[in-house]
Order: C-alpha cells, then sequence, then structure tokens
C-alpha cells in the first residue's frame, strides 16, 4: 500500500494538476516528531509557482484534502502534515500481508532480466577461512535481494583456481610434500606447504623465480603440473561444498579462473585490433593515464597472462552467456584499483555494457584489532567457527529450553544464523570484529535476538491457534500496534534502498528496529484477551512472523518457529 502516493495524489488533485503527482511524490518525508503526524509535504517548490508564502499555502491546502486513510492533514507552517487513520490503514496493511505472505515486499523493478552476482571466490588449495565469509555472505544475500526486485539472479563462484601461487604450491609439494598425508588431510597439509614456501622464500629468494618457472609450465599444459593441480583443485571443492552446504549457499557456475585459459588469446587479440595494447618492458598493457590509472598489466614479458586478462575475458564470456543487466563482484576493497582497470578496459575497447560493471567492497573481519593472514598462517577456519558457533548454541539452548523437540537443527539455524548475521548488520565497507561470544547472545543486536522473536511470535499463534484469514479483521487504533504497523509498511522500501545501495545490513537493522518494537508491544497489550481486536492483534502478530522471516531469508538465515 503505496500511502505515500495516495498523499501525494491527494495534493496533486487540490492543487488542479499545477504539478506532476510524481514530482509531489518525492517531496513528500516524515515529520521529524511523531506528535507532527505520519507524512509531512514541505511547500517551499511551490512558492514561486503560486506567488505566495510557503506556510500562507499549507494553510489553503490543508482543508482541501480528504481521504479515508487520512484521519486529519493539518498545516504546520510551511508544511502539510498528515496523520493516517490508524485503523483504517492498519486493517488494510495486515491484510495485504497476509494475503500475500512471503511475496510481501516483492518488488517488479528487474523485470527478469539477469544480474550475474560473482561472490565467494576462495583460493583452492586453501582453507575457506573466515577472510572468505564476507564475500560469501553478502554476496549470498545480494542474490536473494535482487531476486526479490523481480531479477534473475546468476550466481557465480568465479575459484581462484589458477595463478602464481600454484607454481609456489607445486615447488613446495614437489620440495617438502608427502603423498600420503596430503591424501589423508588435504587441505590442512597443502596450507601447511604454502606456509612453508613464504618461510623458506624469505630466505631463497630464487625459491620465487622457480614457482614462476613452475607456473608457466602449468600455462604451457606440462603433464606433472597438471596433474598437481587437479588434484588439489578436486580436494579443495570437497573441502568447500562441506562450508556452503552448512551455509546453505549455492551457486549455478563454479567456473574458476582456469576456465578462461583458452579464451584468453581471443581476448589479447581483440584489445590488439582496436588498438589498445601496447609494450612495456617486455609486457602488453592498456594504457590508462587518462584517467590518472596505472597501466592495466595484459600479458607478461614471459607470456603468462594476469588476473586483469581473466576478468576482461571472463565479462566477454559472462555477456554473452547470460546477456546480463548488470553485473556485482562482491571482493574486498583492497581490489578496487584492479575492477578500475577492469572496468575501463572494457569501456575502451567500446563495449557499452561495461558501464554495468559493478564492484561491491567491503572491509574486513578482525580478529583482536589485526587482519587475518593466509601466508602467515594466521587463520581462522570457517569450518571451526561453524562447528563451534552451533555447539554454543546448542549449550544456550540446552539451558534456556530443556524440552525443545529438534534441538541439534535449531541449533544449527541459531549458530550459523549468529555469524551470518553479525556480518551483515555491518555496513559492508566497515571492518567486523570477530567475537562468537557476542553473536550468540540471545538480546541485543544479535541474529539470534530476532531469530528469538520470531519463535515467540511463532508461540502466541500456536496459543490461539490462529487462522490466516483476514474475513474478522478490524485494523487497531492503540500506539503500540501503530508503532509495529508502522514498521512492517516499510519493509517493501527497505528492500528497494538495500537493492540500489548493495547494502544487505539494511534488511538486518530493519529486523532489529521490528523485533525491538514487537517485544515491547508484546511486553504492553495482552495479545490473547478475547474481545473484537481479537482477531486483529493475532493478524499483527503472523504479520510480523511473515516479515521476519522473509527478511532473514533475504540475508540467508532461517527462522527457528521455536527456540
Amino acid at each position: 500500500m503505496e500511502l505515500k502516493l495516495v498523499y501525494a495524489t491527494e495534493l496533486t488533485g487540490s492543487l488542479d494538476g499545477m504539478v506532476e503527482v510524481e514530482d509531489v511524490e518525492k517531496l513528500i518525508e516524515k515529520p521529524k516528531y511523531e506528535e507532527q503526524g505520519d507524512l509531512a509535504f514541505p511547500c517551499f517548490g511551490l512558492a514561486k509557482l503560486m506567488k505566495k508564502a510557503p506556510n500562507v499555502i499549507a494553510k489553503e491546502l490543508a482543508p482541501k484534502i480528504q481521504h479515508p486513510l487520512f484521519e486529519k492533514v493539518v498545516a504546520d507552517g510551511p508544511y502539510v502534515n498528515c496523520f493516517l487513520n490508524k485503523q483504517s490503514v492498519s486493517n488494510e496493511m495486515l491484510q495485504t500481508i497476509l494475503n500475500e505472505d512471503m511475496n510481501y515486499g516483492s518488488l517488479t523493478i528487474g523485470n527478469k532480466k539477469s544480474i550475474v552476482l560473482d561472490f565467494s571466490s576462495p583460493n583452492i588449495a586453501k582453507p575457506f577461512s573466515m577472510g572468505h565469509l564476507r564475500s560469501t555472505v553478502i554476496g549470498n544475500s545480494l542474490a536473494n535481494i535482487v531476486e526479490k526486485c523481480g531479477y534473475q539472479a546468476v550466481r557465480v563462484n568465479h575459484l581462484g583456481d589458477w595463478g602464481t601461487q600454484f607454481g609456489k604450491l607445486i615447488v613446495a609439494y614437489q620440495l617438502w610434500g608427502d603423498a600420503n598425508k596430503v591424501k589423508a588431510e588435504p587441505i590442512k597439509e597443502l596450507l601447511a606447504l604454502y606456509v612453508k614456501f613464504h618461510e623458506e622464500a624469505e630466505k631463497q629468494p630464487a625459491l620465487e623465480d622457480e614457482a614462476r618457472r613452475w607456473f608457466k609450465k602449468l600455462e604451457d599444459g606440462n603433464e606433472e603440473a597438471l596433474a598437481l593441480w587437479k588434484w588439489f583443485r578436486e580436494e579443495s571443492l570437497q573441502e568447500f561444498s562441506k562450508i556452503y552446504q552448512l551455509l546453505d549457499v549455492h551457486f549455478d557456475s563454479y567456473q574458476g579462473e582456469a576456465f578462461y585459459n583458452d579464451k584468453m588469446d581471443q581476448t589479447i587479440e581483440l584489445l590488439n585490433e582496436k588498438g589498445l595494447l601496447s609494450s612495456s618492458e617486455g609486457a602488453e598493457v592498456v594504457d590508462l593515464h587518462e584517467y590518472d590509472l596505472p597501466p592495466c598489466l595484459i600479458k607478461k614479458s614471459d607470456g603468462a597472462t594476469l588476473y586483469a586478462t581473466r576478468d576482461v575475458t571472463a565479462a566477454f564470456y559472462r555477456q554473452q552467456q547470460y546477456q546480463f543487466e548488470k553485473t556485482i563482484y562482491v571482493v574486498g576493497q583492497e581490489q578496487s584499483l584492479h575492477f578500475k582497470q577492469v572496468f575501463l578496459v572494457l569501456e575502451k575497447a567500446g563495449f557499452e555494457w561495461a558501464k554495468q560493471l559493478v564492484h561491491i567492497p567491503f572491509g574486513f573481519i578482525l580478529k583482536d584489532g589485526k587482519k587475518m593472514s593466509t601466508r602467515k598462517g594466521k587463520i581462522v577456519l570457517l569450518e571451526e567457527v561453524i562447528t563451534e558457533a552451533i555447539e554454543l548454541a546448542h549449550r544456550n539452548i540446552e539451558a534456556k529450553n530443556p524440552n525443545l523437540a529438534n534441538k541439534a537443527e535449531i541449533a544449527k539455524m541459531v549458530g550459523v544464523g549468529s555469524i551470518i548475521f553479525h556480518d551483515l548488520k555491518n555496513e559492508r565497507q566497515n571492518n567486523v570484529e570477530f567475537s562468537l561470544e557476542e553473536m550468540l547472545k540471545f538480546e541485543g543486536t544479535t541474529g539470534p535476538y530476532v531469530q528469538y522473536t520470531h519463535a515467540r511470535a511463532c508461540s502466541i499463534l500456536r496459543k490461539a491457534a490462529v487462522s490466516s484469514q483476514t474475513a474478522g479483521l478490524t485494523g487497531l487504533q492503540d500506539s503500540a500496534s501503530w508503532a509495529v504497523v508502522k514498521l512492517l509498511m516499510e519493509f517493501p522500501n527497505v528492500i528497494e534502498k538495500s537493492f540500489y545501495q548493495y547494502e544487505p545490513s539494511q534488511v538486518a537493522k530493519y529486523l532489529l528496529d521490528l523485533s525491538q518494537e514487537f517485544n515491547k508491544y508484546y511486553s504492553r497489550v495482552k495479545i490473547l484477551t478475547t474481545d473484537e481486536e481479537l482477531e486483529s492483534r493475532l493478524a499483527l502478530v503472523k504479520s510480523v512472523t511473515i516479515v521476519l522471516k522473509e527478511g532473514l531469508r533475504l540475508l540467508g538465515v532461517h527462522a527457528p518457529k521455536e527456540m
């Protein structure tokens, strides 16, 4: 129910069509204080048009506006303030949510066009660490939000399965590796080899040259190098799939960097044909000095290709494959320069769709204020963290509700949900301090708090044995329920905002606000009292469960019915 639009239409009618409805709607805002009303229209823009002072216009306009959804419309200085009719609006709002159920808040902005989301993208032969969590959960949530807005989301896991690091790993394995150890604990052993390589390379810099030579052999199809690379890749994917199952994240494509190896010559040829390549110390580059950026390196002097070559090639491939409206790269902020260069190379090559490539950066996960690093072995394994979170959640549930059925299943929802929510409640550009104890609290700004609110609302509905019928609704006019209704009305706007800002934290913060407002309502109102408003109160509770569950789903978090 677009109340802003209803108000704008009424205002425009009173102005005898002097202005367009859309222009009026854009100006409508929320008053600073609740006692000033629910919607406000500033008259400053009309002063020149009507050759009158804004406060005079407000006084003339206010009495003309009458609508069953408005309780009263008053002039407040230069503003025309509208007080909504609580009973009518809440009645209409609750009917809408109950009828639309999980479709409430869905938008049609996307018109079924495709958006490609490139996210998670861990490096193979390395463990899935807490450092990979942010790209994975932000990307997954944005994919859900994109779908909620009417687009088709194409989820791509652009695996880091190519590059000089595999030269390093091959050298480390040849020097210090043990096949049986790798088979027994592949990721743990490969990480140990990778860390050892960096320790030894500090003492023997020649190891770095040896690693580059082996990566070139891998690019040239050397059998020994390829066999080791394939083995490392398969073992890694098996490990990753366990994590994705725990997080309930899925992908449409696992085409990593290696997939583009046989497609890169075509890219280089195309850039050459367009006259964009120039030589720099034996390497091939695209000059970007007109943008005050360093040149984009496309081919090294030894003939090896780079990240940029693969990302340019991947963009071509995806455009042909998916005819995307947009591609969103959910990659850490340290890659900002890289993406600026890649996008500009494609723009210089004359591809209009390059303007629809968007880098969505994010901050770091910090442990005790410091960034985690794979090279030095300072790593927190995500699987271990998730397992520990589930165990902690299990203990919390055991203490709070020992007779609960399906404790293991609910502990998993709460444990995993707490990690995801803790990440997504933070604006993505901010760094996130990691603390399992904080994440799992049942009160405060946490995932378990929102999940517990949902479970509490479900418990009220079970006691009342409520149906989803809307026939007996009369609406509600008390201030406690009105505060909840106003928040429920905001849900579609929050989704739209989170889409345009690429910011799942908008949804997470909204869910915290709704949970707090509902818990206040629960403490102030006897919901199950038998009177003429009982059905409307239960409809309000049911609407809260619908919006909390759907909001959590958009974040990638499950909503237990009991806790």
